[in-house]
Protein backbone atom coordinates (compact mmCIF):
# COMPACT_ATOMS: atom_id res chain seq x y z
CA UNK A 1 0.00 0.00 0.00
CA UNK A 2 1.18 3.50 -0.72
CA UNK A 3 0.48 6.95 0.61
CA UNK A 4 -3.03 8.16 1.21
CA UNK A 5 -4.86 11.45 1.61
CA UNK A 6 -8.28 12.50 2.85
CA UNK A 7 -10.25 15.21 1.09
CA UNK A 8 -13.59 16.92 1.12
CA UNK A 9 -15.67 19.44 2.97
CA UNK A 10 -16.03 19.46 6.73
CA UNK A 11 -18.97 17.05 6.34
CA UNK A 12 -17.71 14.68 3.64
CA UNK A 13 -14.27 13.11 3.48
CA UNK A 14 -12.84 10.87 0.80
CA UNK A 15 -9.78 8.75 1.36
CA UNK A 16 -7.57 8.24 -1.67
CA UNK A 17 -4.95 5.50 -1.46
CA UNK A 18 -2.41 4.62 -4.13
CA UNK A 19 -0.68 1.26 -4.21
CA UNK A 20 2.68 1.40 -5.96
CA UNK A 21 2.78 -2.42 -6.06
CA UNK A 22 -0.52 -2.63 -7.95
CA UNK A 23 -0.01 -3.24 -11.69
CA UNK A 24 -2.73 -0.65 -12.38
CA UNK A 25 -1.09 2.67 -13.31
CA UNK A 26 -1.22 5.27 -10.54
CA UNK A 27 -3.22 7.75 -12.62
CA UNK A 28 -5.80 5.00 -13.31
CA UNK A 29 -6.01 4.24 -9.57
CA UNK A 30 -6.77 7.92 -8.92
CA UNK A 31 -9.43 8.01 -11.64
CA UNK A 32 -11.10 4.85 -10.34
CA UNK A 33 -11.18 6.09 -6.76
CA UNK A 34 -12.57 9.51 -7.65
CA UNK A 35 -15.24 7.94 -9.87
CA UNK A 36 -16.08 5.49 -7.08
CA UNK A 37 -16.45 8.36 -4.60
CA UNK A 38 -18.80 10.13 -7.03
CA UNK A 39 -20.89 7.02 -7.72
CA UNK A 40 -21.21 6.18 -4.02
CA UNK A 41 -22.23 9.74 -3.16
CA UNK A 42 -19.21 10.37 -0.94
CA UNK A 43 -18.56 13.48 -3.04
CA UNK A 44 -21.28 15.63 -4.56
CA UNK A 45 -21.51 17.88 -7.60
CA UNK A 46 -19.87 21.22 -6.95
CA UNK A 47 -17.65 19.90 -4.19
CA UNK A 48 -14.05 21.12 -4.25
CA UNK A 49 -11.20 18.72 -4.97
CA UNK A 50 -7.59 19.31 -3.96
CA UNK A 51 -5.29 21.04 -6.41
CA UNK A 52 -2.99 18.92 -8.55
CA UNK A 53 0.05 20.02 -6.54
CA UNK A 54 -1.68 19.41 -3.20
CA UNK A 55 -2.85 15.91 -4.11
CA UNK A 56 0.54 15.04 -5.60
CA UNK A 57 2.27 16.23 -2.45
CA UNK A 58 -0.10 14.42 -0.08
CA UNK A 59 0.18 11.14 -2.01
CA UNK A 60 3.89 11.54 -2.71
CA UNK A 61 3.29 11.33 -6.47
CA UNK A 62 4.71 13.21 -9.41
CA UNK A 63 2.40 16.13 -10.19
CA UNK A 64 2.26 14.96 -13.82
CA UNK A 65 0.58 11.72 -12.68
CA UNK A 66 -2.16 13.64 -10.87
CA UNK A 67 -2.44 16.10 -13.78
CA UNK A 68 -3.02 13.20 -16.18
CA UNK A 69 -5.76 11.76 -13.96
CA UNK A 70 -7.43 15.18 -13.64
CA UNK A 71 -7.13 15.82 -17.39
CA UNK A 72 -8.88 12.51 -18.17
CA UNK A 73 -11.54 13.08 -15.51
CA UNK A 74 -12.17 16.54 -16.97
CA UNK A 75 -12.36 15.10 -20.48
CA UNK A 76 -15.01 12.68 -19.21
CA UNK A 77 -16.89 15.51 -17.42
CA UNK A 78 -16.42 13.96 -13.99
CA UNK A 79 -14.60 17.05 -12.74
CA UNK A 80 -14.29 20.61 -14.00
CA UNK A 81 -11.51 23.12 -13.53
CA UNK A 82 -12.45 26.73 -13.02
CA UNK A 83 -9.09 28.41 -13.45
CA UNK A 84 -7.72 29.96 -10.28
CA UNK A 85 -10.89 29.03 -8.35
CA UNK A 86 -9.98 25.36 -8.34
CA UNK A 87 -11.24 21.94 -9.38
CA UNK A 88 -14.76 20.81 -8.64
CA UNK A 89 -16.97 17.77 -9.09
CA UNK A 90 -18.93 18.23 -12.34
CA UNK A 91 -22.73 18.67 -12.06
CA UNK A 92 -23.23 15.53 -14.22
CA UNK A 93 -20.38 13.59 -12.60
CA UNK A 94 -22.50 10.68 -11.38
CA UNK A 95 -23.86 9.73 -14.82
CA UNK A 96 -20.51 10.49 -16.48
CA UNK A 97 -18.61 8.25 -14.04
CA UNK A 98 -20.19 5.15 -15.51
CA UNK A 99 -18.69 5.82 -18.96
CA UNK A 100 -15.46 3.86 -19.53
CA UNK A 101 -13.79 5.11 -22.69
CA UNK A 102 -10.82 2.77 -22.20
CA UNK A 103 -13.15 -0.24 -22.27
CA UNK A 104 -14.88 1.12 -25.37
CA UNK A 105 -11.52 1.56 -27.12
CA UNK A 106 -10.45 -1.96 -26.17
CA UNK A 107 -13.72 -3.43 -27.42
CA UNK A 108 -13.62 -1.60 -30.74
CA UNK A 109 -9.94 -2.35 -31.34
CA UNK A 110 -10.55 -6.01 -30.52
CA UNK A 111 -13.41 -6.13 -33.03
CA UNK A 112 -11.33 -4.38 -35.71
CA UNK A 113 -8.30 -6.60 -35.14
CA UNK A 114 -10.52 -9.67 -35.30
CA UNK A 115 -11.99 -8.55 -38.63
CA UNK A 116 -8.54 -7.80 -40.03
CA UNK A 117 -7.22 -11.22 -38.95
CA UNK A 118 -10.23 -12.90 -40.56
CA UNK A 119 -9.34 -11.04 -43.77
CA UNK A 120 -5.84 -12.53 -43.61
CA UNK A 121 -3.93 -9.49 -42.37
CA UNK A 122 -0.95 -10.46 -40.18
CA UNK A 123 -0.36 -9.06 -36.69
CA UNK A 124 2.81 -7.44 -37.98
CA UNK A 125 0.89 -5.62 -40.71
CA UNK A 126 -1.71 -4.49 -38.16
CA UNK A 127 1.00 -3.15 -35.81
CA UNK A 128 2.77 -1.30 -38.63
CA UNK A 129 -0.47 0.26 -39.89
CA UNK A 130 -1.60 1.19 -36.37
CA UNK A 131 1.77 2.75 -35.54
CA UNK A 132 1.79 4.72 -38.79
CA UNK A 133 -1.73 6.02 -38.15
CA UNK A 134 -0.98 6.97 -34.56
CA UNK A 135 2.24 8.75 -35.57
CA UNK A 136 0.50 10.70 -38.33
CA UNK A 137 -2.39 12.02 -36.26
CA UNK A 138 -2.63 15.79 -36.11
CA UNK A 139 -4.58 16.35 -32.88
Amino acid sequence: MGPKGTYGTSEVFVEIVVDIDDPTPLFAQLIAQIKSAVLSGRVSPGETLPSIRQLASDLDLNHKTVAKAYRLLERDSVIQTRGYRGTFVHPEAKSNSTVDLAAMVTTRLNETIGALREAGVTDSEIRIAFGALMNSRTS
